[in-house]
C-alpha cells in the first residue's frame, strides 16, 4: 500500500454491515471515509445522526472525532489505500442474485482505480463472483490483479443487536485471489480485527459464508416442520429442545418460529442455490428449506385462526395485536420479517390488526398503515388475540401471559404458562 495515500480506507455502502466496519476500523486509528450513492445518508451521518441501530449517534460522533465522514464522491478512492465494498445483494423478483449494488460500486472503483490499491468485496454473493465478475471489471482498466493491485472476498459477519459478538472480535475470513492478494487483506482486517482466517482462495471464502447461512436455514426448516406437527401428536416441542441440548456433544440447539427474516437466512442460501442448478444440478436440502421456512407465516395464520374458532370467533372482525415486528429481537430492521406475511393475510381475511414495537414507530403492510399502539399489556387484555413474533427486551413475558385474553406465542418465550399456547 503505498505511503502517498492520505485515506487508508474507503468503505462503499454505509448500511448495517458497512458503517459498523468503518466504526470498527476508525476507532483502531485508520483514516476512513465513508461512500454512499445516498445523499440523504452521507448528510445524515456527516450531522452526526445514524440509521443503523448497533451504532449510536455519541458513536458516530466518536467515529468523526477520529477522522471519519462520508461522500458521495467517487474520486476519494484515488486517494485511498484500501476499498471495501458493503452494497445489498437482494434478490430479483425471479428469486435470482442481483448484483446491481455490486456492479455499480466496482463500475465506481474501477473509473478511480490507483495501482497499489486493495479492493475487498464484502457483500454476500455465489462462489466465483470475485473472479468471475469483480475482477474483469477492474482489469479493464489495464492493471492487473496481483500485480498491480490486490483483490481479495471477505465475508461480512455483522450480526445487528449482538451483545457480545461484534466486528473486533468475531474472526475475520479473507480469500484473495493471488496468495498477495490474501496477504494484503489480511494485514488490512488485523489492524482492527483480532483474528484473521486466510481461505484457500476468493472461492472458498465466498462458500463459507453461504455455508454458514444455510446451516442455519436447514437447521430452523428442521425444527419449524417439527413444530407443525408435534402439537397434533401431544409433543411439547420446546421441552424435547431443552433437554436434547443437555447433549454436550453433536447436538446444537435451534428453535421455531414465525419464518425467518433478515438480510441473510431467507437470501443467501438462494445464491448458492441458484449457482448450482447453473450447473444442471438440484440443490434438495436448500429448496426444501425455503419451502417449509417461507410457509411458517401462513401457519401462523392457520393457528391464530384456530384459536380464534375455539372461542367462536371469527377473524373477520376479531381484534388482533402483533407484539415485535422486526426480523429479530432488539433491532429496527424489518427487512424480510415474517411479521409482513402474517399481518396482510390477517388483513386479508379481516382481521381488527395493530401492532406494538417500540423500535418501529411505523408500519405500513402492502401500503396499508398498521394501528401501533403504545400500551401493550392494556391492549392485549382488549385484543381478542395476542401474538408475540419477536420478544423485544422491553416486553414482560410474564405479565403478559398473565394479563392477555389468549396469547399466542410463537417464540416459545412463555413456555409453562397454563394460559399461552405455543407454535
Amino acid at each position: 500500500m503505498g505511503s502517498h495515500r492520505d485515506i487508508d480506507l474507503v468503505v462503499v455502502g454505509l448500511g448495517y454491515v458497512g458503517l459498523p466496519l468503518a466504526q470498527g476500523a476508525a476507532l483502531a486509528g485508520l483514516r476512513v471515509v465513508g461512500l454512499d450513492h445516498s445523499t440523504r445518508v452521507v448528510e445524515a451521518l456527516n450531522n452526526g445522526i445514524s440509521h443503523v441501530d448497533d451504532i449510536a449517534d455519541a458513536e458516530l460522533r466518536d467515529m468523526s472525532a477520529a477522522g471519519f465522514h462520508a461522500t458521495s464522491d467517487g474520486s476519494v478512492i484515488e486517494r485511498a489505500a484500501a476499498v471495501v465494498i458493503c452494497v445489498p445483494t437482494p434478490l430479483t423478483d425471479h428469486g435470482a442474485p442481483d448484483l446491481r449494488a455490486v456492479n455499480n460500486a466496482v463500475a465506481v472503483i474501477a473509473e478511480h482505480l490507483q495501482p497499489g490499491t486493495l479492493v475487498v468485496l464484502e457483500s454476500t454473493t455465489y462462489p466465483g463472483t470475485t473472479d468471475d465478475i469483480v475482477r474483469p471489471a477492474l482489469e479493464v482498466t489495464g492493471l492487473t490483479v496481483g500485480v498491480d493491485f490486490h483483490l481479495a472476498f471477505s465475508p461480512e459477519r455483522i450480526d445487528p443487536g449482538n451483545p457480545t459478538y461484534g466486528l473486533a472480535n468475531t474472526p475475520k475470513v479473507v480469500g484473495g485471489c493471488t496468495p498477495q492478494c490474501a496477504k494484503a487483506a489480511r494485514e488490512l482486517y488485523e489492524r482492527f480485527v483480532v483474528e484473521v482466517v486466510e481461505a484457500k482462495s476468493a472461492r472458498e471464502a465466498e462458500m463459507a459464508k453461504l455455508l454458514e447461512n444455510t446451516y442455519r436455514h436447514v437447521n430452523i426448516a428442521l425444527v419449524n416442520e417439527m413444530a407443525m406437527f408435534c402439537r397434533e401428536i401431544g409433543v411439547d416441542l420446546w421441552d424435547a429442545i431443552r433437554c436434547a441440548a443437555t447433549k454436550p456433544f453433536g447436538f446444537a440447539p435451534f428453535y421455531p418460529g414465525p419464518g425467518v427474516g433478515g438480510h441473510c437466512i431467507p437470501i443467501d442460501p438462494n445464491y448458492l442455490s441458484y449457482k448450482v442448478r447453473s450447473l444442471g444440478i438440484p440443490f434438495r436440502f436448500v429448496e426444501l428449506a425455503q419451502e417449509i421456512n417461507a410457509r411458517m407465516p401462513l401457519h401462523v395464520v392457520q393457528r391464530a385462526a384456530d384459536l380464534l374458532n375455539t372461542h367462536a370467533k371469527a377473524v373477520r372482525g376479531s381484534r388482533v395485536l402483533l407484539l415485535g415486528v422486526t426480523y429479530k429481537p432488539d433491532i429496527s430492521d424489518v427487512r424480510e420479517t415474517p411479521a409482513t406475511t402474517i399481518a396482510a393475510e390477517l388483513l386479508n381475511r379481516g382481521a381488527d390488526l395493530c401492532y406494538y414495537d417500540s423500535n418501529v414507530e411505523c408500519w405500513d403492510v402492502a401500503g396499508t398503515p398498521v394501528p401501533r399502539v403504545t400500551d401493550y399489556l392494556a391492549e392485549a387484555e382488549r385484543a381478542d388475540l395476542t401474538i408475540l413474533l419477536q420478544p423485544h427486551r422491553d416486553i414482560d413475558i410474564v405479565e403478559l401471559a398473565d394479563r392477555a385474553g389468549t396469547l399466542f406465542d410463537t417464540r416459545g418465550k412463555s413456555a409453562g404458562h397454563p394460559r399461552t399456547v405455543l407454535l
